[in-house]
Order: C-alpha cells, then sequence, then structure tokens
C-alpha cells in the first residue's frame, strides 16, 4: 500500500481515564436529548478521526477496529473523499434524480456495474442505508418474478426496517417489541462449521451438505416455485462473521438458478474491499442475481445501491424505485472518490494483509487460553468467537469484558454474534501495520486477562 500522510498521529494515547470529563458531561446532555433507544457502544464522544486513530473530547488518541461498523475503510477523513464533498457541496447538495438528475449517479452506477461479480448486463438503483438496498432488491425480485416469499437464513441480519426486522435472525435488540413484521419471510438454517454436528458417517457437515438441508427444508415447507428470492450475506456479519463451510453457496445459486429464484447477496458489510476482494461473492465463486451495497461505499457518507441483472431491475414499472435522498449527488461524489481511493491504494490487497498479520497472532492466542473457541473470517473481517473452557458453550460475558478492557486500554472493539459471544475485528483498510498490532496486542492482554478471570472463578 502507498505511503499515507495521516493528520493525526497514529499513536494510541491516553490522557483521562475513559471515558473522559467532557465525554461524560455530553453522556448527560445526551439523556436529556437523544431517546434511550439509540444505544452507543463505547462511552466516549469523538471530536477528530484519522486513519486508525479516533481522537476523543478529552483528547484521547484510540486505536479504531470498528470502522464504525465497516463504514471507515478508507479511513473517516480521507483527504480525497473530503476534497470531493467539499468540491460537489459548492454547486449543489440536492436536486433530486427522480427531478432533475446529475452525471454523479450515473457514474456510480457504472462503476459499481464494473466491480460487481458477473459480466452480464447490469443497472443499479441508490438509496441510502443497507436496508433500504435489501427491501428494494426483494420489491424487485418479486416484481421481476410474480412471486412473494423470501427465504432467508438462521443468525442473519438485514436491517431495521419492518421488513428487514422480519428478514434478520436475532430479536434482542433488533425485533423485540416492534411486530408485527412483513409476511411471506421463510427462515432456514445456515452453515455454521463451528457450531454443525456432524453428518451420519459422523465426518463434519460439509457446505453442500447443509445446502442440501436448506433447500428440503424451502421444498417441503414452502415449495420453489413460491420463492421470490433467496437473501444471504456471503459471510454473515452482525450473527459472528460466520464463514459458510466451502460450496455452501454454490449449491445454492445452483438450486435458484434451476429454479428461477432471484439469488441476492447482501455485499452491505463484506462488500468494497473489507474481505480482500471487492466482494465476498468473488472468493465463493459465485455470481449473484443482485448485489446489496453500503458502509464503506461512500467512505462514511449515505449511501445505498442494488445492482445486478438488467433484466431484473428493469422489470420495476417507471417511478417504482427510488427516494427522495437515494443517489445524493454529494454521496455520490463521495463514492466516486471513495473506489477510486480503494483502487489507488489495492485496499483489497490491504485487506489480506491485515489478515496475515493478525490471523496468526490471534490463532496463537487461541492455543494459549480456552476462552477462544474459534478464529475465523477473511480479509480485515475477522473474529474471536468466545466460549466457556472446556466446551463449545457461548460465552458472551467474556466478550463484553475483553471489549471493555480493551477500551480502558484504548482500543475500540466490536461485539456481535448471535449469542453476544464474539468479538469482531474491522480495522480502516488505511491502518498502519504499528498501530494494528498494538491495537492486537491490547486484544490478547484483555482476553488473557479475562480468561485468568475465569479460571479462577470456577477453581
Amino acid at each position: 500500500m502507498p505511503e499515507i500522510e495521516y493528520r493525526i498521529p497514529q499513536q494510541r494515547r491516553l490522557v483521562t481515564e475513559l471515558p473522559g470529563p467532557r465525554s461524560a458531561a455530553l453522556t448527560e446532555r445526551r439523556r436529556n436529548a437523544v431517546g434511550a433507544g439509540v444505544a452507543s457502544s463505547v462511552p466516549v464522544y469523538a471530536a477528530d478521526v484519522d486513519g486508525g486513530i479516533v481522537l476523543d473530547v478529552d483528547g484521547n488518541a484510540l486505536i479504531d477496529l470498528g470502522s464504525g461498523i465497516a463504514v471507515t475503510s478508507v479511513g473517516a477523513s480521507d483527504p480525497v473523499v473530503v476534497k470531493a464533498i467539499q468540491d460537489q457541496a459548492a454547486h449543489f447538495t440536492h436536486t433530486c434524480f427522480m427531478v432533475t438528475p446529475y452525471e454523479g449517479y450515473i457514474a456510480v452506477a457504472e462503476r459499481l456495474a464494473e466491480l460487481t461479480p458477473g459480466d452480464h448486463a447490469k443497472r443499479t438503483v441508490l438509496f441510502n442505508s443497507g436496508a433500504e438496498a435489501v427491501e428494494n432488491a426483494v420489491k424487485i425480485a418479486r416484481v421481476a418474478t410474480g412471486r412473494r416469499t423470501v427465504v432467508v437464513f438462521d443468525h442473519a441480519y438485514h436491517g431495521r426496517t419492518n421488513l428487514t426486522m422480519a428478514m434478520t435472525a436475532k430479536n434482542k435488540p433488533y425485533k423485540e417489541g416492534f411486530g408485527p413484521f412483513a409476511a411471506d419471510v421463510h427462515r432456514v438454517p445456515a452453515s455454521y462449521p463451528f457450531r454443525e454436528g456432524l453428518a451420519h458417517d459422523g465426518t463434519p457437515i460439509s457446505g453442500a451438505q447443509a445446502a442440501q438441508r436448506a433447500i428440503e427444508q424451502i421444498d417441503k415447507q414452502v415449495g420453489a416455485h413460491n420463492v421470490a428470492a433467496i437473501v444471504i450475506e456471503p459471510i454473515q456479519g452482525e450473527g459472528g462473521f460466520i464463514v459458510p463451510a466451502e460450496g455452501f453457496l454454490p449449491a445454492l445459486v445452483d438450486w435458484a438458478k434451476a429454479n428461477d429464484i432471484v439469488f441476492v447477496a447482501d455485499e452491505v458489510q463484506t462488500g468494497l474491499a473489507r474481505t480482500g476482494a471487492w466482494f465476498a461473492s468473488d472468493a465463493e465463486g459465485i455470481v449473484p442475481d443482485l448485489v446489496t451495497i453500503a458502509k464503506g461505499v461512500a467512505g462514511g457518507m449515505p449511501l445505498a445501491a442494488v445492482t445486478g441483472r438488467a433484466d431484473l431491475i428493469d422489470a420495476v414499472h417507471g417511478g417504482g424505485l427510488g427516494g427522495t435522498y437515494g443517489g445524493n449527488p454529494v454521496a455520490c461524489a463521495a463514492a466516486l472518490a471513495t473506489l477510486d481511493r480503494m483502487a489507488e491504494l489495492d485496499l483489497c490487497g490491504r485487506a489480506r494483509q491485515i489478515e496475515q498479520i493478525a490471523v496468526p497472532r490471534l490463532q496463537a492466542l487461541a492455543d494459549e487460553v480456552e476462552v477462544i473457541g474459534e478464529v475465523r473470517g477473511r480479509g480485515a473481517m475477522l473474529a474471536v468467537e468466545l466460549v466457556h473452557p472446556g466446551t463449545r458453550d457461548p460465552n458472551p460475558e467474556a466478550a463484553a469484558a475483553i471489549a471493555a478492557r480493551a477500551l480502558a486500554e484504548g482500543v475500540i472493539l466490536l461485539t456481535c454474534g448471535t449469542y453476544g459471544n464474539v468479538i469482531r475485528l474491522l480495522p480502516p483498510l488505511v491502518i498502519s501495520d504499528d498501530l494494528l498490532v498494538d491495537g492486537l496486542d491490547v486484544l490478547a492482554d484483555a482476553v488473557r486477562a479475562t480468561a485468568g478471570v475465569l479460571v479462577g472463578a470456577t477453581q
């Protein structure tokens, strides 16, 4: 990766306990102004962000291993992206593409057609968020097929709208109390190698076997002829960074194609260099009919997309897709600059380098302590699943304790997983090696300290 000039020194530095006094004061103001339903992972407030550092309002420099949930892949203030935003804002911030269109929207659609898997004719529609993209992919599939049922998977996360909540597996905090949910959504088992049982012959369940299990359930409980779309994350995100067994996704794609079912790859979190390729589907050797895109596409500006087969997307009547802010011109300018930077800096290659640095260290740690059940992931989308020592029982308490210990030392970590027992690593792809290693060292110390407490508590 070419050398990057950072505005903020790329070093962890603590000048107060966390949270510091200014962050604590902001928390008090927040209680009287912000709805209690909005939660934050860490109790510190950002003042500036650059590269792999979050500078808080008290002057603490924290290592960012979350990237705003895989959004700031090129950094939160890349100068090329910032200039593109400034230049576009100086001309116009909005006209609504459905009223007075502009070139930036078209240019983003052209770029996404080039980058997404497959060489077939493609179209793109732009939206504001990943949930909007997923919901509109379902709308497209239903119109194009004339069918209604959507098939999703255990451990899935697809968003917080009514339809995408129905598609999301985990109840709390995403669905609790918000029903009734949209109908015609059917859930089937996913491939979760760490938590799979064994096949009848005593061998691990293969990807093909896991796919056949899902297909048989669809056939029996829904009927393939009733299915409009299969929607799946190539690597499940909020569910625990679950990498399916080899062969699982290709088998589903083949079955969907044979039954005229639209296969939708939800690449909101996995897309745009995060897993070491432009899209995680590339590594799986699959070509989805539709791809949903958001998070890292616009350097932190709100933008999302559905890109896919022209015949499917063009099946929707004029005016059937869109939204007031979808494809906002400033967000489009940010996206074009972000995609340029990803290519210029070879962030796909950088994600693979991050994996090469992090995974051996994490695996060595797993060999040292029994609280780590598995290290998994791809590129710069990596995870550590925590278990109770000597078992595979989920250990969410350990995950929470490790994240808290790391934060106290100045490292921002995120947790996830259906069972709340997974530490996920999503560093900015522009993070320096030194900063990444420092963050991993803090994580390792937090794991060892937590494991020691757990061992002591069981003796």
